[in-house]
C-alpha cells in the first residue's frame, strides 16, 4: 500500500436530504414573493407613449414663438426709456392654451397664472425683453400712483406664514418688512412707487392682484376681451384698463 487510499464521503442520512432540499425550496420561493412585492412598491420607469399630434403641435408652438422673436428683433417696438419709467403693472387678459414651454414658465414665474391676474415689476432691460415675449398674452404699461394705491388699497393681499391675508392692520404689514424699515400702507406704496431698495422684498410679500371682470364675460368671454382691448403695451393707458378691473 502506497498510502493514497480513496478519500470517503461523508454519508448524510436521506431524511437529511429531503429536508435540506425542502427548505432551500421554501427559501426560493420567499425570496421570489420578496421580490415581486418590491417590484410593486418600486415599479420600474414607464415608456411614456407620446402620439404624433403633440410632436406636431410642440414644433408648431416653437416655430410661433421663434418667429415672433425674429420680428421682434428686425421691427423691434418703440421702448420707453428706463430713465423715465421705473415701475410697470402686467396683467394677463388672454387664455394660454396652446402656447410654448417656455412662455408657460415666463408667466409663471411673474406670477400670472390666472387670466385677469396682475402684478408689479420693475423695469429694467431683462424685464422689458421678458414682457415683449409675452406680449400677445398680457397687457402691461405704467401705472401712476393713485392706481397703485386704489389696488393696494382694495386688492392688496399679502402672504403671512403661507397664507393670504388682506392688507388691513399695519402690525402685520410691520412684522412681515419691518426689518425695511417699511411699517404702513402708506411706506408699502411709497416703496412700490419709487422701486426703492427693498421693492423685490415688497413684491414678494404682495400676492398677485385678482382682479374682477364684468358679469357677461363669464358667459361672451370673447365680446369682454374686445372691450378689454388688445393686449400689449398701453403706456400710460394702463390705468384705464386698472379702473375698469379694479
Amino acid at each position: 500500500m502506497d498510502g493514497t487510499e480513496p478519500r470517503k464521503l461523508p454519508r448524510v442520512p436521506e431524511n437529511l436530504l429531503k429536508k435540506r432540499k425542502k427548505y432551500q425550496g421554501l427559501k426560493a420561493a420567499e425570496a421570489k414573493r420578496a421580490l415581486e412585492e418590491k417590484r410593486k412598491l418600486q415599479p420600474g420607469k414607464q415608456i411614456k407613449f407620446k402620439r404624433l399630434e403633440t410632436f406636431v403641435r410642440n414644433s408648431r408652438r416653437k416655430m410661433r414663438d421663434d418667429c415672433r422673436l425674429r420680428r421682434m428683433e428686425v421691427y423691434r417696438k418703440k421702448v420707453p426709456s428706463l430713465e423715465k419709467h421705473k415701475l410697470a403693472f402686467v396683467v394677463r387678459i388672454t387664455d394660454i392654451e396652446g402656447v410654448s414651454q417656455q412662455v408657460m414658465q415666463i408667466l409663471k414665474t411673474s406670477r400670472l397664472g390666472k387670466i385677469f391676474s396682475g402684478s408689479f415689476v420693475k423695469i429694467t432691460a431683462e424685464t422689458l425683453k421678458m414682457l415683449q415675449f409675452i406680449e400677445p398674452y398680457v397687457a402691461w404699461g405704467f401705472p401712476n400712483l393713485k392706481s397703485v394705491r386704489e389696488l393696494i388699497l382694495k386688492r392688496g393681499q399679502g402672504r403671512v406664514n403661507g397664507k393670504k391675508v388682506a392688507l388691513t392692520d399695519n402690525t402685520m404689514i410691520e412684522e412681515a418688512l419691518g426689518k425695511f424699515e417699511i411699517i404702513c400702507l402708506e411706506d408699502l406704496i411709497h416703496e412700490l412707487c419709487s422701486t426703492g431698495e427693498h421693492f423685490m422684498e415688497v413684491n414678494k410679500f404682495l400676492c398677485p392682484f385678482v382682479l374682477s371682470i364684468a358679469r357677461h364675460a363669464g358667459i361672451n368671454r370673447k365680446g369682454y376681451l374686445s372691450e378689454v382691448g388688445d393686449p400689449g403695451h398701453r403706456g400710460d393707458a394702463i390705468n384705464d384698463l386698472i379702473r375698469k378691473l379694479n
